[in-house]
């Protein structure tokens, strides 16, 4: 019999099958070259971690994290010891303070470890400014692959992975994040975009507006107990989703999309959003750049429904 890990089900082998028995690793101790290592943790499932991560983190000089807690906890699951080595805390919020410390560690001959919360550093994660530095400052910045929301979201979305694109975060405001969205739907090449759980809804009313028949994955919680992959067109996997949002974290994978364009309902959509703050020339072509439209069609759009609004008005004066 074999135990199934997550539910704690058995199940039966199969027949002239060796049972599945826990196999043996050894973490190394062997002293690392001087340098930064960008070491990737897991997103979920603890195990994610690769053999080399852990050998890393045993061997650093100096670890340093974005969250030293959650390091402090990934270790102890793994039997990593600290041998009173100290975390430091590396973070947006300290970056330029905590830089320094990094940097002169790695000139006097030390190796440092460094990771972000979860996933891969410096992939939506901080990171950037310290391997540019080590790195200008004539350092070694060496990678230590492995977990990545990125990777598993285009992984499971079941759509192309051989063009892709990472948007990162979308904005949180509406008007801005409908003008990121339009640019990022005209894009010949799947687009992976990080969104908040509570707003993934309001981002997915946005990309209906756009291209309702859009294919999209919404990936939940990769690699954890409660991970949920809800695929389809976009205004389909829009209606999935409860109004207050869901629950942890959350990547949306989009479709490739192209020039392609917008229907005149789509395009009115657009231009009544704009018109009552915008000019209508300006309103007209931008309307038209991202609903891929010729811009003196769109303009006579706008001015058609202007006299509407006039006309409507002029009524309700009489």
């Amino acid at each position: 019999m074999r135990e199934d890990e997550r539910s704690g089900r058995h199940e039966a082998a199969p027949p002239g099958a060796e049972p599945a028995r826990a196999l043996a690793a050894s973490v190394l101790a062997a002293r690392l070259d001087p340098g930064l290592y960008l070491v990737a943790t897991p997103i979920g499932a603890a195990r994610d971690i690769t053999l080399r991560a852990l050998d890393v983190l045993n061997a650093a000089d100096l670890l340093a994290a974005e969250d030293t807690r959650t390091l402090r906890h990934l270790m102890s699951i793994h039997g990593v010891p600290l041998r009173g080595r100290r975390i430091l805390a590396y973070h947006d919020h300290n970056a330029d303070r905590a830089r320094p410390a990094i940097l002169a560690a790695i000139a006097g001959g030390q190796s440092v470890a460094y990771c972000s919360d979860a996933g891969t550093p410096l992939v939506a994660d901080p990171g950037f400014r310290l391997s540019r530095d080590v790195a200008g400052a004539g350092g070694r910045v060496h990678a230590v692959p492995g977990a990545s929301a990125l990777l598993a979201a285009l992984t499971v979305a079941g759509l192309p992975t051989d063009r892709f694109l990472f948007a990162g975060f979308a904005p949180s405001q509406k008007g801005a994040r409908r003008r990121w969205l339009e640019r990022q739907a005209r894009l010949d090449a799947t687009v992976v975009i990080f969104e908040s759980p509570r707003r993934v809804k309001d981002m997915l009313r946005d990309l209906c507006e756009i291209d309702g028949d859009r294919d999209i994955a919404v990936c939940r919680e990769l690699t954890k107990k409660f991970e949920e992959v809800l695929r389809g067109p976009a205004r389909s996997v829009m209606e999935m989703i409860p109004e207050e949002g869901l629950r942890g974290e959350v990547v949306v994978v989009m479709a490739p999309g192209g020039e392609v364009a917008a229907d005149d309902e789509a395009v009115r959509a657009a231009l009544a959003d704009r018109l009552g703050r915008m000019t209508m020339r300006d309103a007209a072509a931008e309307v038209a750049a991202a609903a891929g439209r010729p811009r003196k069609d769109v303009y006579r759009m706008a001015l058609a429904m202007q006299e509407e609004r006039d006309n409507d008005d002029t009524d309700a004066m009489d």
